[in-house]
């Protein structure tokens, strides 16, 4: 079995080795093959996993190359973890909203937004690429915003086969386990919502409802600005919605804060790489641990083990809602819980969410339908409209303005058309 990693260059490639290990006997992969478009980076990524792969006694061949079609060429999964633009333009899409009072987070915000239009091509070209040399592979996208990412290649693309991926979605599963003192395999819940907005409820335990004290002890382990609403709606909510719900103290406190988070993310991974670099270290670096984000390993090595082995196992994945809510177009991708085995990825029917969460999801949804439809399509007009129906930002002529503006620091990197 071979496994392809696109944007291998990623601090987070050597947690794929770190999983892969624990699991060669399920899933026996005796090829790497790491691409990356930045060739310093992937050499020193790939220099310290030859020595990690080593260290966890894997007997797997590892190839580093800037050629797409060589890396993806008879590969079963492709694992993409992509950052078009780097965290330069990441900055550009924090900063650029927030002088204007509006979120920029990287995913939920109108950098969200702009990294879509940077993202989705670059995305699509790689299912391109899977078309020539690996038909019947499958696409593990890690890469953000996935949400809209497999809004577009559903929409656009539906011959590749795609699981777009998000640790945030089973995020619930380890802390109620945790606060109940329970193995995460005997948590299961319904979940309502799009990647990074989420509503988690009907939650069980061992196969019986959590009572309500159980439920609130789960509430209290929520972001403080969430935790009387989570109660209030009985729902567990990813840690996004605060940017929803505290919208207002959201945005004070990033503007109030001495750096964006691309910013800090850059200064850490200046050590990191630093640390790949040092021959001497075989084992991950400490200041891997400072980066964040972990836990993704899990999630993807877990969907590749169920759909090799064909092995029924529950997980959260973003898929088109095909009927499971009612009130959500059918080819509208929703994040929620699915079986995955051989056969692919099957939405579960669920218990209908909360009433107060269908309006702001329909709305998300819509301007997410409309961002993977500027993305292929280059049309400004229909950008546009995505901004404007954004739920953070929901006025036509501020829509316009923070538009231009973010174009304007990303000429060249999207497919956007004459500015009208």
């Amino acid at each position: 079995m071979k496994i392809s990693i696109i944007g291998a260059g990623s601090s987070y490639t050597p947690e794929l080795f770190e999983k892969l290990a624990t699991v060669k006997e399920t899933l026996p992969v005796k090829e790497i093959t790491l691409m990356d478009t930045d060739p310093k980076r992937l050499e020193t990524v790939a220099s310290f996993c030859c020595r990690y792969a080593n260290y966890l006694k894997m007997d797997v061949k590892i190839e580093a190359t800037t050629d797409l079609d060589k890396a993806l060429y008879g590969s079963t999964f492709i694992n993409t973890q992509i950052r078009v633009g780097g965290n330069e333009q990441r900055i550009k899409d924090e900063k650029i909203p927030l002088s204007m009072g509006i979120l920029g987070q990287e995913t939920t915000g109108p950098g969200g937004f702009m990294k879509a239009l940077r993202t989705i091509p670059a995305i699509m070209n790689i299912g391109e690429a899977m078309r020539r040399n690996a038909p019947d592979s499958w696409m593990i996208n890690y890469t953000n915003p996935t949400g809209i990412i497999a809004q577009a290649m559903h929409d656009y693309m539906p011959d590749v086969k795609c699981a777009a991926l998000c640790s945030g979605g089973i995020q619930k599963t380890w802390d109620t386990a945790n606060v109940l003192g329970v193995s995460p395999k005997d948590i299961q819940y319904d979940i309502f919502g799009l990647n990074h907005m989420h509503y988690v409820y009907n939650i069980t335990v061992k196969g019986r409802p959590l009572t309500q004290e159980e439920f609130e002890k789960a509430a209290a382990q929520e972001n403080p600005a969430l935790q009387e609403i989570s109660i209030k709606l009985g729902a567990l909510l990813s840690g996004y919605m605060s940017y929803y719900y505290n919208r207002k103290g959201t945005v004070e406190y990033l503007q109030n804060s001495p750096k964006t988070r691309g910013e800090t993310v850059m200064e850490l991974e200046k050590e990191i790489y630093k640390d790949f670099a040092n021959p001497e270290f075989e084992q991950k670096p400490p200041s891997l641990q400072k980066r964040g984000g972990g836990g993704y390993s899990d999630v993807a090595i877990g969907v590749m083990d169920a759909i090799c082995n064909n092995k029924n196992t529950w997980h959260v994945i973003n898929v088109p809602n095909k009927g499971v809510f009612k009130f959500l177009p059918d080819n509208a991708v929703i994040e929620t819980a699915v079986i995955v085995n051989a056969h692919g990825i099957k939405p579960i029917v669920a218990e209908p969410p909360p009433k107060a969460a269908w309006g702001l999801i329909a709305l998300a949804k819509n301007y997410e339908v409309l961002t993977a439809e500027a993305a292929v399509t280059g049309c400004y007009d229909t950008a546009l409209l995505a901004l404007t129906h954004h739920p953070l930002v929901g006025d036509y002529d501020v829509a316009k303005e923070l538009l231009n503006k973010m174009l304007e620091a990303n000429k060249g990197m999207t497919k956007i058309g004459k500015i009208t």
